[in-house]
């Protein structure tokens, strides 16, 4: 169902394989997307996740050493303990993509599931507007329009890109099969589920957490006028 749902779930090994599951059989009447010689980029991309997590959980200890107050002290071994614990599930979250996903969509899914990798890949959509959101308000910016547009455009796109996306997958999966979204459970293999599971509860943790804070920017009351 993400890059793990590749096999012939449905029970059938003889099925032949469709598109959504193939990244090298594809119909040769169907072109442009579903052409195979598009297979390279579902799997070369992958490369660019290694550095960007890698980049990125150094970019968040550096984040913490800075709130320290003392950027003349060394890196000690306490911040990075704090580090570790204040940001357990971030960690947890880059070290899954580095030693789980990166391997399966690399290696182990062969030469299926193209099409649930790039589902996987669109997650990052509502990253540039997350990050514009921290710059915002590094700048001090939290009342201004932009900010509050962006605030809409990060709901928006984490809702879409992170959370919807997965009943989509499972419906595109039933759709294939001739399954409906709610048959589509009972005929993958349960460590599909698992894994999905896995993936989408930290995203609607942190959706919950995206919703309070915009709540609390929305129902900011007005300021007062004088007189």
């Amino acid at each position: 169902m993400t890059a793990t749902l590749t096999g012939r779930e449905a029970g059938d090994p003889s099925a032949p394989r469709g598109p959504l599951l193939s990244g090298s059989r594809c119909p040769p009447s169907h072109r442009g997307r579903n052409d195979p010689s598009w297979h390279w980029l579902a799997r070369e991309y992958v490369w660019f996740l290694i550095p960007y997590m890698i980049y990125d959980s150094y970019a968040m200890y550096l984040c913490e050493w800075y709130r320290t107050g003392d950027q003349s002290s060394k890196h000690t071994l306490t911040i990075f303990r704090n580090f570790l614990s204040k940001n357990r599930l971030m960690i947890t979250h880059h070290a899954v993509i580095l030693f789980v996903l990166v391997p399966v969509a690399q290696r182990l899914r062969g030469e299926l599931g193209d099409f649930f990798v790039g589902c996987i890949f669109m997650a990052e959509l509502s990253t540039p507007f997350v990050s514009l959101g921290r710059v915002l308000i590094q700048l001090k910016q939290q009342h201004t329009l932009l900010y509050k547009v962006n605030g809409i455009l990060t709901l928006t796109t984490f809702f879409l890109c992170r959370i919807l996306l997965f009943p989509f997958m499972y419906w595109s999966y039933g759709q294939q099969q001739g399954l409906s979204l709610l048959q589509v459970p009972f005929h993958i293999p349960f460590y599909c589920n698992v894994a999905n599971a896995f993936l989408i509860a930290p995203q609607i943790y942190w959706f919950s957490l995206l919703c309070k804070k915009a709540a609390r920017l929305f129902d900011a009351p007005p300021a007062k006028k004088d007189g």
